[in-house]
């Protein structure tokens, strides 16, 4: 693996490494003006107030404004939260988050009679509207979307105390992570010369992957021993955020929060517990996959902190990240000159933030679309950290695929579909790696990789969603969470999910703590769904070639343009089925099986 380096401060990274925030705004004096600009915004949004029906003009006017409105508002938050996740511990950036949060609340207030207002429009009045105003006719799917959630939209009055709560129903997402990346310490450990290794939530990964199992062993028990200290306040937050979403999904008459949160990106509540099912019937592969693992790591016992190390680990070698940027531009090669031209733009035009820095914030996202997506990294020069990089910019080109096809109102893709751009890029990278190795030990390493992108993706992320379930299930009874409830049922998960081939130590029933996507609304599940129609769309393009390039660009391009259901339908996949879950799952045995013959001799 690679060798832990030295955390850096902020000011002490190689600019060249930082992504390029000064595109949204140059400076912070700039931000402070267009923050002014926007208080006024309320009020500009008031002057609409009671006058969406009385004309074509003065409805194609709101939309238009609104669409403005939309690029002011996400570039201000967008500059103030990237800012912020530099360096979570700044509290010059934590403040300026917080006040673009308070204007966001504010226009969002403001903005609350409009729907109201829409839904009460006449249906031959509106198609009135649309004939004498062709111009209307980009905003058509919006207003699809609009009328549809008619029996879940309340009235003006309603409608504004809600968007009131938004900062409050939302504080338990800002406080956890301010707990978890700049207030939470863990102990530090040593290595068997004697070194000092930091554990940290971006360097835990790396450390699991440390061939020495005492190093694992510490680091698993440096997080996990933190974090059971601090069980019942993480509760407490999981908590108020669960009875946040109860609050919502009651007010706007929903059957429950799973209801309402896969209602908001128009995705039937079957295909979760399609998935959920699909995996269950599916999970001898799981176990099959934990003991193989077992017997090709030759150990008499092996623990959770053994999951994570390389099968192969003498192939394991450092990756660089100037070459893993020059093997994902060969790997994605069958997209197109296009799409390799906008990734080597964002390549060279600082994208990205590279590496790990004090109080930076933890993980990997994209972000923003407007001038351009911004990437977050923390990178540690190895194979998984080049997935790392394959998958964000993969987020990122279809977010730039989708804002230069689409108008403003119809940009932004829901994320059902996000996770299947990414997805895709990391089964191109792996196929290309497989395809471009002859030695044997390699191969099994790659192979290892790519098993392990469906135990950390397809049955992973499956469990969170069926934890995500318990929880919100739980807070609906009236109940409320318990650190003793969740370590319990996250450990029978565990259990369930592993099988006996692996000692489920009793420090695992407090890793839900440290999973951020717990307070993100039922997204999870999504990371599941999406590795699963990647695999049929990468397949596509590897056997079918440009018509199926060609369709997946349509579905890059589609934006929100349509239901998400429909738009991956462009790519060749249907989600309503489980049969992309139980091919991909059928992919994961094929791929044991291979594996398994690969490491007899």
């Amino acid at each position: 693996m690679a060798k832990q380096k030295n955390i850096p401060k902020r000011s002490e990274v190689d600019k060249q490494y930082t992504w390029a925030t000064e595109d949204l705004f140059a400076t912070d004096e700039l931000w402070e003006e267009a923050l002014a600009r926007a208080k006024e915004i309320p009020q500009e949004l008031q002057k609409f107030c009671g006058k969406l029906s009385s004309d074509a003009d003065t409805l194609l006017a709101y939309f238009r404004y609104v669409d403005q409105v939309t690029i002011d508002i996400e570039r201000l938050a967008n500059y103030a939260m990237r800012k912020s996740d530099e360096d979570t511990a700044n509290s010059t950036y934590q403040s300026m988050k917080g006040r673009i949060m308070n204007v966001y609340m504010q226009v969002s207030s403001a903005d609350s009679f409009s729907t109201p207002e829409i839904i009460a429009i006449d249906e031959s009045k509106l198609a009135a509207f649309m004939k004498e105003k062709p111009e209307l006719k980009v905003y058509e799917r919006k207003l699809e979307r609009i009328l549809r959630k008619k029996a879940h939209t309340l009235s003006d009055a309603e409608e504004r105390l809600l968007a009131l709560s938004s900062q409050a129903t939302g504080a338990p997402e800002e406080i956890g992570s301010a707990f978890r990346n700049a207030d939470l310490k863990f102990p530090d450990i040593q290595d068997a010369e004697g070194n000092t290794l930091k554990v940290t939530q971006g360097s835990y990964v790396p450390l699991m992957e440390n061939p020495d199992r005492n190093v694992r062993k510490a680091a698993f028990e440096s997080l996990y021993h933190t974090f059971a200290s601090y069980k019942n306040t993480v509760a407490a937050f999981l908590d108020a955020q669960v009875k946040g979403l109860i609050f919502k999904a009651q007010a706007r008459n929903y059957q429950s929060t799973l209801h309402a949160s896969l209602d908001n990106t128009e995705v039937p509540v079957e295909v979760y517990h399609n998935l959920i099912n699909a995996v269950h019937d599916n999970m001898g592969f799981m176990h099959k996959y934990v003991a193989l693992r077992k017997k090709l790591t030759h150990m008499d016992q092996m623990h959770m902190y053994d999951l994570y190390t390389p099968i192969v680990a003498d192939a394991d070698k450092e990756i660089s990240y100037e070459e893993a940027k020059g093997i994902i531009m060969k790997a994605l090669a069958p997209l197109g000159e296009d799409y390799l031209a906008i990734l080597q733009e964002g390549f060279d035009n600082r994208w990205i933030d590279v590496y790990e820095n004090e109080g930076k914030r933890s993980g990997a996202y994209s972000s923003c679309g407007d001038p351009h997506p911004y990437v977050l990294l923390n990178q540690k020069d190895t194979l998984d950290s080049m997935f790392t990089i394959a998958h964000e910019m993969g987020h990122s080109l279809h977010t730039y695929y989708s804002i230069k096809n689409q108008p403003t109102c119809n940009a932004e893709y829901v994320i059902f579909v996000a996770e299947v751009a990414s997805t895709c890029n990391e089964v191109l990278l792996v196929k290309y790696l497989l395809n471009n190795t002859t030695d044997k030990r390699e191969r099994a390493y790659i192979l290892n990789h790519f098993l392990e992108s469906f135990r950390s993706t397809l049955y992973r992320q499956t469990m969170f969603a069926e934890f995500e379930l318990y929880m919100n299930e739980l807070g609906e009874t009236g109940a409320s969470l318990t650190a003793d409830d969740l370590c319990k049922k996250y450990y029978e998960l565990n259990e369930q999910y592993f099988g006996d081939a692996v000692v489920i130590d009793k420090e695992i029933a407090y890793e839900w703590e440290r999973i951020p996507h717990f307070f993100y609304d039922f997204y999870v599940f999504q990371y599941a769904t999406g590795i699963s129609a990647a695999c049929a769309i990468a397949n596509r393009i590897l056997t079918e070639g440009e018509p199926a390039v060609a369709d997946y660009k349509k579905f890059l391009s589609a934006g929100g343009s349509m239901d998400p259901i429909s738009i991956l339908k462009l790519a060749g996949v249907d989600m309503t089925t489980a049969a992309p879950v139980n091919e991909a799952l059928k992919l994961f045995g094929e791929l044991l099986d291979e594996m398994d013959e690969l490491m007899k001799d």
